[in-house]
Formats: structure tokens, sequence, C-alpha cells
């Protein structure tokens, strides 16, 4: 239908629909400031003719025309030039208007518990490990978006939390929930530490859900380390994961630092294995010296993983370290579910140490704890060759009770 052809308005919805394009853009009047725009290309708009605050009169786009979600009918767009015409107040422009409404809008798009979450966990990543940073994210996508992320935070009551950490507990994963209890707990302090909060609502409630005892650092006694030393050595559905848990048990390392470790961390010419500042749990680079067995099993796993830049590639991305749950699943298959964890061969590493006479010292910085306070801000000492000659000490000792031929003297 031509423009000249039009016979009254405000224009039909045939007469919509059926405007044809020109060479030029043009506009039509429909009726108390609100114009119909055809674009050459065919594309047609909605826009409101208006006196700005200094007398001068400018165009403000309505919305596209059509029938889908995002654009507006004939009736439609009347409707929304009447609502912003009576919104707007006697002192203030449409402009004005819009602007306001635009910001009510972001300010509450940004009080959402999702969007302050995620501003608290992009400051928290910056002491995370890569590992740690993506299941805290991943656990809040996970659990808790979906029921509190596009709410107002300062509206959830107590209660709802409560419920929702009872309904997360009745799945069984007790120590989950406790952990993204925890999580949103931080995210309320820093609403209220940066005076968005006046009370966090999920304080106190850990004393009304259940708790489940700490399984992270299980470990089996002395008596049963050689049959698991056994175990581990004849392991027989994955080498990689085999050698990754004599490694594991030898080398005292936190399960994260070495699944994700990369090939370029490691001089096995000169037995030693530097893991960079931002994969350690307190962002300070740390040496670890290989015994002479753990630089022979890193051969072996060369032969395997070598052509990766990782040392424990994921098997349908091999950009990506293998599960978190890789070397305790393992264990499970050992028959050692709940008795061995891949962390708790770091207790059982400071155990054997300690009790043969070995520096606590030295001991305390091959597991790479870090002084508190000051001290450990400026105490670089990392007992490098003592803890080489401990490491040999403590692989030998590892092959001897594998071995069963480590004797036992009971001090006088």
């Amino acid at each position: 239908m031509k423009r000249s052809q039009i016979k009254r308005r405000p224009l039909a919805d045939t007469v919509l629909a059926s405007l044809e394009p020109e060479t030029k853009e043009y506009r039509e009047q429909d009726g108390d400031g609100l114009y119909f725009r055809v674009k050459p290309d065919g594309s047609k708009s909605w826009q409101l003719r208006y006196k700005k605050a200094d007398g001068k009169w400018s165009w403000l786009g309505i919305g596209g025309y059509g029938t889908s979600a995002h654009q507006l009918s004939g009736e439609q767009a009347r409707r929304k030039v009447r609502e912003l015409r009576d919104s707007t107040a006697k002192d203030c422009s449409i402009m004005a208007t819009k602007r306001a409404k635009k910001a009510a809008d972001l300010e509450a798009a940004n009080n959402t518990f999702e969007h302050l979450a995620r501003e608290w966990h992009t400051a928290k990543r910056k002491t995370w490990t890569e590992g740690t940073s993506v299941r805290t994210i991943g656990a809040l996508e996970k659990h808790v978006f979906p029921i509190f992320g596009k709410r107002p935070y300062t509206g959830i009551m107590p209660m709802e939390w409560m419920e929702f950490l009872r309904g997360m507990e009745q799945t069984g994963i007790v120590e989950q929930t406790s952990r993204v209890r925890g999580m949103c707990r931080e995210v309320y302090d820093l609403a209220r530490v940066t005076g968005r909060a006046t009370h966090n609502p999920l304080e106190g409630l850990h004393k009304f859900l259940l708790t489940k005892p700490v399984e992270n650092f299980a470990h089996v006694s002395l008596e049963e380390l050689p049959a698991l030393l056994r175990a581990i050595r004849s392991y027989p559905h994955a080498t990689d994961v085999r050698v990754g848990l004599q490694l594991l048990s030898m080398l005292a390392c936190r399960p994260s630092e070495l699944r994700e470790a990369s090939w370029t961390e490691f001089d096995l010419t000169t037995g030693f294995w530097q893991i960079p500042a931002e994969r350690m749990k307190r962002r300070r680079e740390h040496l670890v010296p290989l015994p002479p067995q753990a630089v022979n099993l890193l051969r072996e796993l060369h032969s395997i993983t070598g052509s990766y830049s990782l040392l424990f590639p994921g098997r349908s991305n091999t950009t990506k370290s293998r599960s978190n749950t890789v070397f305790l699943m393992a264990l499970r298959r050992l028959g050692y579910e709940g008795r061995q964890t891949g962390h708790g061969f770091r207790h059982l590493a400071s155990t054997i140490l300690n009790e043969n006479g070995f520096d606590s010292q030295h001991v305390e910085a091959q597991l790479s704890h870090v002084k508190e306070g000051v001290r450990g801000v400026y105490d670089k000492s990392t007992y490098l060759e003592q803890r080489r000659t401990m490491m040999r000490w403590y692989a030998d000792h590892l092959d001897k009770l594998a071995a069963c031929n480590v004797v036992e003297l009971k001090r006088a």
C-alpha cells in the first residue's frame, strides 16, 4: 500500500502491515505525537515527537513494529505513549522520565543475589586457584542462582534460606550444603560491610543444619600403610592414575597441585618441580625436590601423556585436567573409601617424618605451609637441600614399607 492511499488515523493494523517502503525514509502520523517510520529496507518502527525542556522538538524511539515479543502493534505503541505521558511530571520532560525508569531498572538488576554473588566471586578469585574458582561459581550456578539468583538479596528471608539448605541436605549432599551456606554467608558479608545490607540472613543457620564428620583428610593408620602402598602399585585400571597415586603418596603435595600440573613445571634432569604461585593455595611459588623414584615415575607417565601439555589431561578435553575426583575414585576402587583420600597422604608424610626425627620446619616447608603474620611474609627460607635429603629418605622408606622389610624399634 502506498502512503498516499492512507485515508484515516490512527492507522489501522492492515495499513501498518501493508505500507510499502520508498527510496527515502518517511514517517506517517498516527496521532497524539506518535509517528510510524518506514525505512527503505522495509523495516518499520514507532517514534514519539516531543518537546524538550529547552523548547526544541525531538524524536524518541518507542520500539519496532510487529507481533513478536519485542515488537509493538499499533494499540501497544499508543498505550505505551499514554503511559509515558501519564508518568511525566509537569516539571519533568519525557526523556528525564525515561532515564529515571532506566536507572530504576538498572538498580533493580544490580540488587539481585546473583549480581552480588558474582561481584563477591570476582573479588575472591584473586586469592584462589583456578580449580577453586571454577568449583565455587559452578556450585552457585547449579544450586543457588536458579532459586534466588534473580531476586533482590535484601528480600530473601532467613526462613527461605533455611528451607533451601534443608532441601539440599535431603538429597544427601550434606558437605556440599555446608560449603554453599558458607559461600552465601560471605556474599551477604560483602553487602553488609559495603553498606548495602544491615544484616546477614544466613548468620547462625549452621546451628540448625546437619553436620558431617570431616573426611577430606581421612588416612589409614601407619600399620595399614604398607598394604595400601602395595594396592596402589598393583592398581590395574589405568597406568596414569596408578602413577598419580604413587606420586601423591611420595611427594606430600595437594591432589589439585599434581592433577593440574603441566609438563613445563618439571625439570627431570635436576629433579625439581616448580609449582607457580597462581596454582598454590597461598599464592606463593613452591619448589618440590623430586627423589629418584618420583623422576622414574614421571618418565613413565611422560611416555603416556607427554604429547599433551598436562600430566593428567581430560578424556573429552585434553586442554583441561582430569576430574577432581579421579584419585579419590581410584582409592575407592581399591577398597579405601572413607579410609584414605589424596590429601590424607600429606598427613601420613607429616607424621612419619616428624616421628623419625626430621626438623619440623623442613617438614612444614615441604607441605608448603606458610607461617602466619610478618614472619611468613619475609621468611623466604625453603630448606631446599635439607628437603631433598628428607624426601629421598621418605621415598626409600615407602619402598621398604611396600616390601614389608621395615623393622620398627621401640625407643627406650
